[in-house]
């Protein structure tokens, strides 16, 4: 009888109801969690490729920063002032460096201005070594210098700095034989009034070499030209 009740009872509407609510309203009854969604995974992106720079070019290594530069150069005769390395800070040379020292720079500094000086025009190597061995040898240089000395161009100062620069010893024997001693110890008196005033007073240095004739345009033949008429 108990059997058929129950049956009746789940069977008929009204108890399927009463069974379902029965059921929901019981705080003991297991509540089935329903799973959560599982998180998506972020898309891995690419890393980014970053962005080269490009190597420095030849212009980007020699140009200038114009920081600190005025809209006007700083120019004398026609170039800029500074077209050879600036010296070093040296106050005091003479006490520092020996006249022998101050000749080996004055020599190469010599040897520069000749060598701009027959560079325009083009010229062949041969021919700019031609010329410009004609103009460094101490020979020509000791021509220079008694065109200085007989214009009166030189100051009491720089006549003192020659005459220390006439003391100097050298191992050249083959050039003091060739030319003598007294013209290879003018020549090297001359080196060192160059090299000296290249370490202090590099616009007097400008004076002097202009002076001796050397240009910074278009080179003229005055020099050599004086050099040869001296020589003959």
């Amino acid at each position: 009888m108990a059997t058929a009740a129950a049956t009746m009872a789940t069977h008929h509407p009204r108890a399927r109801l009463h069974v379902c609510a029965a059921w929901d309203m019981n705080p003991s009854a297991a509540t089935v969690a329903m799973p959560k969604p599982k998180p998506k995974a972020p898309v891995s992106q690419p890393p980014a490729t970053p962005t080269r720079t490009p190597p420095p070019t030849h212009a980007d290594l020699f140009s200038r920063s114009s920081e600190g530069q005025g809209a006007k150069k700083s120019t004398y005769m026609g170039f800029e002032k500074w077209w050879l390395p600036p010296p070093p800070e040296v106050k005091k040379p003479r006490s520092l460096y020996s006249a022998a020292s101050l000749a080996y720079l004055g020599d190469c500094i010599y040897e520069l201005y000749a060598r701009r000086h027959f560079f325009f025009p083009p010229l062949s190597i041969n021919e700019y070594n031609k010329r410009v061995m004609e103009v460094v040898k101490c020979e020509s240089q000791d021509l220079l210098l008694n065109k200085l000395l007989g214009e009166d161009f030189l100051t009491q100062e720089e006549r003192d700095i020659l005459r220390w620069g006439r003391n100097i010893v050298s191992s050249k024997t083959r050039t003091r034989k060739r030319a003598g001693i007294a013209v290879y110890n003018r020549a090297s008196s001359l080196e060192t009034l160059i090299g000296y005033l290249y370490l202090t007073n590099f616009k007097r240095l400008e004076q002097l070499m202009f002076q001796l004739g050397f240009t910074s345009g278009a080179s003229s033949q005055h020099i050599a030209d004086e050099l040869r008429s001296s020589f003959q």
